[in-house]
Parts: C-alpha cells; structure tokens; sequence
C-alpha cells in the first residue's frame, strides 16, 4: 500500500510537471563559484586532514615534484594521526597516495590487513563502502565467492539499520558487488520518500550536504547498473539541484567534491535533469536598443545536450500582466550556443517593469523578470520669485535644459522662491513620475546645503515652493547667494541628472549669531550626566534633638550603672571573655564609623570577619558561665545533703 501511494504521487508530480513544464532552476555553478572551489582544493592540501589532502588531490595536480614528494612522504605520519574510522583512513591513505603518484611503498602491515578485512566481520555498510573501494584502489578484484558473502552481509545489516546514511553507502557499493546486491535497487523509493522538504523549494536528506549527495548519487547509480526506472521525476531534481546549488559556498574539501560530483549527476538524470535558464547581466535593457540576453545552460554551466532547437518567450507587463509579445523567437549567438537574445525593439517596450517566460523546447520554462529603462526629457521649466503675501501673476522665467539662469535670483524675507517642472518619457513624450525629485540649495560660500522635495501637483508637474521667511531657520538665517539643483533619479531611468537650474541670493531679516558657531561634521560638544539633586537636609536643630533621643538609652544604662554598681564578680580574663567584648565593642565602633564615614558595602566587608569572630567568642563565653552554674548548683546541693 506504502510503495502504492508512491508511484501515484511520482505519477501526479510527473504529470502536473509536463503540463507546467518548468524543469529549470535559476541557477548554475558559476566559474567563479568553480575558481572559489578550487582554492578550497588548493588550501586543503596543505592541511594535516587526511581526509582533504584525498579529495584536494582527486579534484586538482600537483605540477610541484618536490612538494608532491614532500607530501607523499607525510601521509604515513597522518594516517596514523587521523581519528577517522580505520577503515576510513585507510581508504583515504591508499587514495592519496594513488592520486599523487607516489613511489614510496604501502606499509604491508597495512596492506596485510587491508586483504584479509572479508575474512572478519564487517560492521556497517560504511564500512563495507569503504573496504570494497579501497581493493578497488589497490587494484585487487574480489573473488565471486566473496562478493556474494558481502552482498548477503550488506542485506542483513541493511534489515538491522535502513537509515538514510546506511542506505546511501549501500547503494554506491551495490553496483561494485554485482547482481549479489541487486536487492539494495529496491529500496530506493523507500530512501527517496526520506527527503526533507525546505520552503517548497529544496529537497534534502537528513545530514546535510554529505548525505544527500551520498544518497542522490547513489541511487542514479544503482538504478542505472541494475537497469531500473529513473528513481527522480523532474520535480523532484529540480528541488534536489536547488538545494545543491544553494551549498555553493561549502568551504571543506569534501563538501566541495560531493557538490560537484551531484551535480555532475542531475545534471545527466536523463529525461529528469533539470536546466538552467537564466539572464544575463543586471536585467536593464535600455529603451533605445532593448536585446533580451539569456544563457541556457545545464547545472555546471556547460551546453545542453542535445542543442535546444527552439527556444520562445512571452512578454508581460508586470504593472497590469498587459501582453506585450505573445512569441519572441531567441536566436543563439553563434560565438556561443549558451546565449541566446532577442531584440525587442519592434515591440516598442515602454519604461518599465516585464516578465519573460522563456520555453525551451516546450519542456523548460522559466520566469525571469527584466526592465526597460527609459530615458527622461525636461519638457519645461520655470523659475521665479514671488512676494508671500501676494495673489498676483508670478512672473517666472524659462530655463532649456540644461542650461543655468543668466543672473541671479533675488529674494529675501518677504518673498517666495517657486520652481516648476514638467518631465516627460523621451521616447513616448508622455508626462511621468519619478521615484524621486528634489530641489537642492548650497551656499557658494560655505558648501552648505539643504535638501527639499518637488511635490507633484494634479498635472503631474513638479512644483517647489519656499517662503523664504518661513524657512529661515533651516538656513541658520545666513544669507548669501545659493545655487538651485534639480536633482532627478528613477530605477527605471538610464539617464537620471543633477541640473544647476540658477543662481539665487537670499536675504534674511536676522543674521546668523556667529558667537557660537559650529563647525558642519565638527565634534559636538561634551554631555555630561547631572545627577538629581540631594534633597534638602532638616535644620541642625532637629538633627541635634533626634542624635541627643537615640543616646538617651545609653546615658540612661550609665546612670543606673552609677547608682546601682557593676557587679565584676563573674569577669574572667579568659581569652573568650575577652574576645567577645573586644569584638561587640569593634561592632560597635564600625556602626559609628559607618554613620561617618563608610557606605553599607565598605560596611558589610569589615563587619563579616568581626561578627563571625564575635561568635566563636560568645559561644564559648556562654558555654564557660553555663558550666559554672552548673558547679555552682551541684556544690549547694552537696552541702544540703551533708547537713
């Protein structure tokens, strides 16, 4: 029922995929993502990881002898480092040492024990990947009699553990064993239903990159030696090469070769392998010569095989999905079958944003987004000034871009500064928007300048109006001549300006206050933190009555001391006697001292080692005049008794 429901879900998702016919992904490994991975490589080698130095050495050459010797020479002493699985470095020993060309013997010891591995029993399927590739680096064929022993080995160990990692070293060493192991080709769709899902995009084995490169190569693999059916449909590899991809920046030696080598895979999957349909370059075609370029590529960028022999595209307005070409043939550039373009300028493509949904061979598809820059024109603009207060005619004067005002504009606290302008598409002559439009006044004198915003008004024209009075203050009330920008800028424009409109002098009624000026960008000044005021103390005759109450205890106690006397009789000069009061009386002190001088932390540090030795001191002193009580009682009673 499980492998069932697996076939239809292949069956649904290879259905909707042939209707979709997107089988493309965004992306391809790069040559400077390839550069990237070859400085892993290179960077790898010259590390103490066995594991590295096997996959730096199967990926680049080594053109230096010396330093291939030199290292040749090192990979015993790391091999007997490395912490790896003993099957594992041995592997990794064996095929370093193969891919630089060594002429230093193998150990026997290792060799001895590397022959006689099948003769013990194997532990994993790991371990069994590991071990059949290492006689296979040796060049050692296993007999028939043996293989069918690790086949049956890999099969029972298979029930005990079919973990996704279990399952990928099974499937890249069925097809080393033989038909013994055509059994591990059934357990593919159990690996592939495994696969976690990411964002609805990506699809990847539990492990990471190792795993599920582990997992996808090997069951491409095994289905293809034991002539099985494609175990990925088209959606799912395309899910698969996404994830992959998006591992571009993997930095371990290893995680770099398992990249390559999976896509290598997908990318010959067959009916299955995904493409790559991309743009190139930033996506801005400009209005007067607008080519759309495309590279169609396969995951490591490489030409499809075979050639596409059409490849179409559809092109839509984003802002209202208005057709602009239902079929744009892209013609391949004969320098390059990668890149293929089309010239959009019959379709006369206004300023703005599109879709591209190229076809390739009416199985890949792919949605790219580019945009048309148009080319903005100065229909007209005037300039002039005005009194605030009044509601006559503004005589204003016309300015062609991009020429600057002759003379200077005079205007001072009384009188308004106006600017107004019409922009317009230079191939449509069309009134447009723009994402931004400022007016910029900077002082010659001093370079300082303040920024305003052109608003639009309801004829779409840019107006910019300043009382100059009102806005004195945001000039700091110096006068002097400024000149006027207009400054234009549009993602959609290519040639977005600064434009000196004039020159204006502009008169304030105060004048700065130079007593205090601040440098522009200058240090500010230093902020220093005030503390709350303490709050008002009471008069000193208050403070005197209170001081003189908390004592009157104490005169008090030496008053009747003084009239009824001190009983000395049971004071001893014993060391606890005297501790405890030399320590009560230091406790004493210290509250005196606290209340003059010290704070309640200082306070606290001092009074824990008196206190404690007040204590021990106490203790004993009470324990001292208990027993002599007691002595005391038992002498009465022992007089009683003799009488």
């Amino acid at each position: 029922m499980y492998y069932l429901a697996f076939i239809c879900a292949t069956i649904v998702l290879s259905w909707s995929s042939t209707i979709m016919g997107d089988r493309s992904v965004t992306g391809y490994l790069e040559e400077k993502d390839l550069n990237r991975l070859r400085e892993v490589f290179a960077d790898a080698i010259s590390s103490n990881d066995l594991q590295a130095i096997y996959y730096s050495t199967l990926n680049i050459k080594i053109d230096d002898e010396n330093y291939s010797a030199e290292l040749c020479s090192s990979l015993r002493a790391l091999h007997e480092a490395s912490k790896l699985n003993g099957y594992e470095k041995d592997f990794y020993y064996i095929g370093s040492s193969k891919n630089l060309v060594c002429k230093n013997k193998l150990p026997e010891a290792l060799l001895g024990s590397v022959y006689a591995v099948f003769n013990t029993e194997l532990s994993s399927s790991q371990e069994i990947y590991y071990r059949v590739l290492t006689h296979k680096l040796l060049g050692v064929q296993i007999n028939e009699p043996t293989t069918t022993k690790i086949a049956k080995t890999l099969q029972g160990l298979l029930k005990k553990d079919d973990s996704i990692t279990s399952l990928g070293y099974a499937f890249n060493v069925a097809g080393e064993l033989g038909t013994a192991a055509s059994f591990v080709a059934d357990r593919v769709e159990d690996a592939v239903v495994q696969a976690d899902e990411v964002d609805g995009k990506m699809l990847q084995f539990e492990g990471g990159l190792s795993i599920t490169a582990l997992v996808v190569n090997g069951i491409f693999r095994v289905t293809d030696i034991f002539k099985k059916p494609t175990p990925l449909n088209p959606v799912q590899a395309v899910k698969f090469a996404s994830y992959f991809l998006n591992r571009r920046s993997v930095q371990s030696a290893k995680g770099a070769h398992v990249l390559i080598e999976a896509l290598k895979t997908l990318s010959g999957a067959g009916n299955s392998a995904p493409i790559c349909i991309q743009l190139i370059g930033n996506g801005q075609l400009q209005a007067d010569d607008p080519v759309l370029n495309v590279v169609v590529v396969d995951l490591l960028g490489k030409p499809v095989t075979p050639s596409p022999k059409t490849v179409y595209g559809k092109i839509i307005l984003k802002k209202d999905n208005a057709v602009l070409a239902e079929k744009v043939q892209l013609i391949s550039k004969s320098s390059d079958k990668t890149v293929y373009n089309a010239q959009l300028s019959t379709y006369k493509p206004s300023r703005g944003v599109y879709f591209a949904e190229i076809n390739v061979d009416n199985t890949f598809t792919q949605k790219l987004q580019f945009k048309v820059l148009g080319r903005v024109k100065v229909h007209s603009l005037e300039v002039g000034v005005t009194d605030s207060d009044s509601s006559s005619t503004v005589k204003k004067q016309s300015i062609i871009y991009p020429q600057t005002l002759k003379g200077t504009l005079k205007a001072d606290g009384t009188q308004k500064l106006l600017l107004k302008s019409v922009l317009i598409d230079e191939s449509t002559t069309k009134v447009i928007t723009v994402q931004q439009a400022f007016v910029r006044l900077s002082n010659v004198q001093s370079n300082e300048e303040i920024i305003f915003v052109a608003e639009q008004d309801s004829n779409k024209a840019y107006k910019f109006d300043m009382d100059v009075g009102l806005h004195g203050a945001d000039f700091r009330y110096k006068s002097g001549i400024y000149e006027l920008h207009l400054i234009i800028g549009d993602a959609s424009v290519s040639n977005s300006f600064q434009w000196h409109v004039a020159n204006v002098e502009l008169k304030f009624a105060h004048e700065p206050d130079t007593s205090k000026k601040q440098p522009i960008r200058s240090t500010l000044p230093e902020i220093e933190h005030m503390f709350r005021p303490p709050e008002k103390r009471p008069p000193r005759f208050v403070s005197d009555v209170f001081t003189g109450l908390c004592l009157t205890p104490l005169v008090l106690l030496l008053i009747f001391w003084s009239k009824l006397g001190i009983n000395f009789s049971n004071f001893t000069f014993a060391p606890s006697t005297i501790g405890f009061h030399l320590g009560f009386g230091g406790i004493l002190a210290l509250f005196g001292v606290f209340w003059l001088y010290l704070n309640m932390f200082q306070t606290l540090r001092l009074l824990i080692p008196i206190a404690i030795f007040t204590f021990i001191c106490g203790n004993r002193l009470l324990r001292h005049l208990h027993a002599q009580r007691v002595g005391k009682s038992s002498v009465s009673l022992s007089s009683a008794a003799s009488t």
